[in-house]
C-alpha cells in the first residue's frame, strides 16, 4: 500500500455560472501543470503528482475565476494499466462506431473507427465527438473533400474518410497531438486520404480551399471566430458541422448563425452540449 503522500491528487473544479469561467478554468489547470482534463457533467477533472503544490493549484484557479468552487482528494491505489480500460466503451453512432482496439476485433472494419487512447482529444468518449459522427451523414457526399478543424486524433477526419471523403485534412494545432493522430489514420487504413496538418485552422483553411464540408468541435468562441473563414473556404453547395457548444450557449449561437447567412440543417444533443449542422442559407 503507497503512503498516503505518495499518492497523486484528484482535482475536480466546478467554474462559476459567468460567460468564459470554463475557459479560463481550463486554462488555469494547463498553466499550473495538468496533463489532461476531462469534463465530468459541468465539472473540469484533473490529477496531479504528489509534487505538486496544490496551494498554487488553488491560487490560480481562484485568479482565474473567482466564483469556482474546488474539490482535492488522494487518488485511490488503483492498478491504472487496466482499470482505465474498463471506463471507454465502444459507441455505435448510426453507420459508424468509434472503438478502443481491445474492443475492435468482429467488427466490420469499413464502418469501425479504431482509436487508440493517448493524450489527443477524440476517442469516442465525449458528447461533442459522438454528435458530430451522428450529424455526418447530413452533410456528406460521397467524393467529398473535407477540412476537419481542432481534428486531435483524428477521429472525425477518419469518420469522413469512411462515409466515402475522397480528401481530407486533419488540421489541428497542438504539435503533441499530431503522432497520435498519424497513427489512427494508418492503424483504419485512410492515409490514402486523410492527411494530418499540424497549423492554425484559421490560417490554413483558406489555403486547403474550397473544401465541401468542414468539421469543427472546438469551443464556441474559436467557432464563432472562424465562421467567416469557414464561410469563404466552403464549395457554393457546402455544409460545416460545429461542436464543442454548450446546450445553453444554442439560442447565443443560433442567432449569430442567422445573421451571418448559415441555415440549420440538424441539430444533436447529448448531455449539455450541443452540436449542429449547417449550410449557407
Amino acid at each position: 500500500m503507497l503512503d498516503a503522500s505518495a499518492r497523486w491528487t484528484s482535482v475536480r473544479v466546478r467554474p462559476g455560472a459567468e460567460d468564459g469561467c470554463r475557459e479560463l478554468c481550463l486554462a488555469a489547470l494547463f498553466a499550473v501543470g495538468a496533463q489532461g482534463v476531462h469534463e465530468d457533467g459541468l465539472s473540469l477533472v484533473t490529477h496531479f503528482p504528489p509534487s505538486t503544490d496544490l496551494a498554487a493549484v488553488h491560487a490560480a484557479l481562484t485568479e482565474a475565476d473567482e466564483g469556482v468552487t474546488i474539490e482535492t482528494a488522494p487518488v485511490p491505489d488503483i492498478d491504472w494499466s487496466e482499470a482505465w480500460k474498463a471506463r471507454i466503451s465502444a459507441h455505435d453512432l448510426g453507420s459508424l462506431t468509434v472503438t478502443p482496439p481491445w474492443l475492435a476485433e468482429g467488427r466490420d472494419p469499413a464502418r469501425t473507427i479504431v482509436i487508440d487512447p493517448g493524450m489527443a482529444f477524440g476517442t469516442g468518449e465525449h458528447a461533442t465527438t459522438r454528435g458530430v459522427v451522428r450529424l455526418l451523414p447530413t452533410v456528406m457526399r460521397d467524393g467529398d473533400v473535407v477540412a476537419d478543424l481542432g481534428a486531435g486524433s483524428a477521429v472525425l477526419a477518419i469518420a469522413a474518410a469512411k462515409l466515402g471523403a475522397s480528401r481530407v485534412y486533419a488540421v489541428e494545432l497542438d504539435g503533441e497531438a499530431i503522432p497520435d493522430a498519424e497513427r489512427n489514420v494508418a492503424r483504419n487504413g485512410v492515409a490514402d486520404r486523410v492527411h494530418v496538418f499540424e497549423a492554425d485552422a484559421g490560417v490554413l483553411l483558406p489555403l486547403l480551399a474550397p473544401v465541401r464540408v468542414v468539421l469543427a468541435n472546438i469551443i464556441s468562441s474559436v467557432l464563432v471566430q472562424l465562421l467567416p473563414i469557414i464561410a469563404d473556404s466552403l464549395t457554393a453547395d457546402g455544409g460545416a458541422i460545429l461542436s464543442g457548444i454548450l446546450q445553453e450557449e444554442r439560442a447565443e449561437m443560433l442567432a449569430v448563425l442567422e445573421s451571418s447567412g448559415w441555415r440549420v440543417l440538424d441539430e444533436d444533443a447529448e448531455d449539455i452540449w450541443w452540436s449542429v449542422s449547417v449550410a449557407r442559407a
